[in-house]
């Protein structure tokens, strides 16, 4: 095995160098044999992100819960770093061996944003592992990649040899057991890529090709392999509570962006808002029992020595069991003085008696997510909220003694108007009112109130995916627009870069022709694109134009319930015709209940498991 040997002058010259050195708390350590199946898990950006990831935590230890499987991490270097390992002919390399990736059997990509994607194929350049799957050869591993973007993976399908859909639980077993006899046996590249064929939960871009009408929309998918499905099924655990979850968590050298133990208390989201593709690609709702999150709470407390745990879902306040389990929590947490964070609060359901008990070590800042300023607005996207219910909850919030309260926003929903626009200025002014006008005695001195928004990215698999957006003029319009109708001194507002949002939705929603576009873009300079210091527009914009390709194409344009969809291959569940549905009527501003008020009928119940048959 080789080893990359990192120098006390390289690691002196280079930012925060215990981002590469490996050998963490709680990592994993093995014998290599030859027999062993090596596994580098990429996570396309810079080591404190990365190690912040609920779901790199859980595969790792899943992969290395195996003796024939030996997990390690990469991740991708900053700037400074790449510079020093260019200079010295370093390769990519996994922090547990500093062994080259190279030399692994699989390099593995988590791919959570889309702004990452220029980072993987500059990770794959930098391993010395071709940046085509059709140029690779039996001596390179097999590239595969899972996670939430995957499931449009027609953008990277050129450079990824196996997509991963789904829940990493299911078929990776499957995976690496087929892989090791296929080893045993000599086969080649190509007959271990047909045999992934039958994996339940894989596509194998490769046996595919896609043909196009004049106006460059999807004429057909083909299939060139007998054994190719039609389409893929995502796959899920079925039992959370007998799906394995870590006892401990890799302790990072650095500070990390979520520095603190993290408990997942259930997947998927009973709620269906029509912008949000996790509320739809993750369903069915799976709740874990309380007795089990205790049980795995005591564990990584107890092998981390974090002071806070971080309860993990989409809508925390949905979980069934949720004040008897914080009770339960609150006397594991009390004498040690650990910290509980209650993310994902909808402000309809909050509880400031359930807060001030689990936030008795320390109190933070509460954040909620209105997601619109106005009642239309709200029901258009789905959100089932009201205005009075969001004054409340902030009363109720002031009252306990909170003062920093952050609302997240979205500008350009699906027939947005100006008012919708001004009505979050406008509510934020409400909840300035409300602040002041609880006693002083109860409240704490000096609100901060936080108004931020993001633009909307119409993404695959929502009721919204065929929805237009807005250019990156209306969003700064659109921004002006807010940011003068705030007038109190007390809200502070930031917002997310509008040119990086519709850069976003083009790869969100795009074919394999805006592989090419990500690909010119990296061979002009581009990496780092969700970090605003490094996002260099002007070179994706002069990509487009030298291919011809129009980011109008991709963002702009109202897409027809006709017209193929690059990732209509990709089965998840919720079908079609339940999200052609939701998309009409958020037309008339109608709302549907949510799953446990009245079943939807979006197609989740398939998998014979989760809310769908527990009533």
């Amino acid at each position: 095995m080789s080893v990359v040997e990192l120098t006390d002058a390289l690691l002196s010259s280079v930012d925060k160098p215990a981002r590469y050195i490996g050998g963490e708390l709680n990592s994993v350590n093995k014998a290599i044999t030859p027999e062993m199946v090596r596994v580098a898990f990429a996570f396309p950006d810079v080591y404190e992100v990365g190690m912040s990831h609920l779901g790199m935590q859980i595969l790792y230890h899943f992969f290395n819960r195996r003796e024939d499987v030996f997990c390690e991490r990469v991740f991708a270097p900053w700037t400074d770093m790449e510079a020093e390992m260019r200079k010295a002919g370093l390769p990519l390399f996994a922090l547990e061996t500093h062994a080259p990736v190279k030399e692994f059997d699989f390099l593995a990509f988590t791919l959570q944003y889309e702004m990452s994607y220029t980072n993987v194929l500059n990770m794959m350049d930098l391993a010395g592992v071709p940046i085509f799957s059709k140029e690779r050869s039996e001596e390179d591993p097999i590239v595969i990649a899972g996670g939430c973007c995957t499931y449009n993976p027609e953008t990277l399908a050129p450079f990824v040899d196996i997509f991963y859909i789904g829940e990493g639980e299911i078929s990776y077993d499957e995976l690496f057991d087929r892989y090791k006899e296929w080893k045993a046996k000599g086969g080649t590249r190509e007959e271990f890529l047909i045999e992934c064929l039958k994996i339940p939960g894989l596509y194998i871009p490769r046996f595919y090709d896609v043909t196009y009408n004049e106006d460059g929309t999807i004429k057909e998918r083909i299939s060139l392999h007998q054994d190719a499905p039609a389409t893929i099924r995502k796959v899920v655990v079925t039992n959370v509570d007998e799906a394995f979850y870590p006892e401990t968590q890799v302790i990072p050298w650095i500070q990390a962006v979520h520095d603190r133990v993290t408990l997942e208390m259930f997947r998927g989201c009973i709620r269906g808002c029509r912008f949000c593709q996790a509320g739809m690609i993750f369903r069915p709702v799976r709740q874990k029992s309380k007795d089990v999150l205790v049980k795995q709470a005591k564990k990584l407390l107890a092998s981390t020595g974090y002071d806070e745990i971080s309860l993990c879902s989409l809508s925390t306040s949905d979980y069934e069991e949720l004040e008897p389990f914080t009770n339960d929590l609150m006397d594991l947490c009390k004498d040690q003085k650990v910290n509980i964070s209650l993310p994902s609060l909808r402000v309809d359901a909050f509880s400031v008696d359930l807060m001030q008990k689990v936030q008795e070590v320390r109190k933070s800042s509460l954040t909620f997510a209105p997601e619109a300023g106005t009642q239309k607005q709200r029901d258009v996207i789905n959100k089932n909220i009201s205005e009075e219910e969001i004054l409340r909850g902030c009363k109720l919030a002031f009252e306990g003694g909170w003062n920093r309260v952050k609302l997240y926003f979205m500008l350009g929903l699906p027939y947005e108007e100006a008012s919708d626009i001004v009505g979050i200025a406008e509510l934020g002014d409400k909840i300035v009112q409300t602040y002041f006008g609880v006693d002083k005695a109860q409240r704490a001195p000096g609100l901060q109130l936080t108004i931020s928004t993001s633009c909307f990215v119409p993404k695959p698999f929502t009721p919204f995916q065929w929805a237009p957006q807005d250019t990156a003029e209306s969003f700064i319009e659109k921004i002006k627009l807010l940011k003068g109708s705030i007038t109190r001194k007390q809200i502070r507002y930031i917002h997310h870069d509008a040119k990086t949002s519709v850069l976003e939705a083009v790869i969100a929603r795009g074919d394999q022709k805006v592989a090419e576009l990500i690909y010119r873009a990296y061979k002009k300079g581009c990496t780092f694109d969700s970090w605003s210091e490094y996002f260099d527009h002007d070179k994706w914009t002069q990509a487009a134009e030298e291919m011809g390709l129009s980011f109008d194409f991709y963002a702009k344009r109202e897409r027809s319930y006709e017209e193929v969809l690059p990732w209509d291959h990709i089965d998840i569940g919720v079908t079609k015709k339940f999200l052609m549905r939701e998309n009409e009527l958020a037309k008339s501003a109608a709302t549907t209940p949510n799953c446990r008020e009245k079943c939807s009928g979006c197609g989740a119940s398939r998998f014979g498991k989760g809310l769908c048959h527990e009533s």
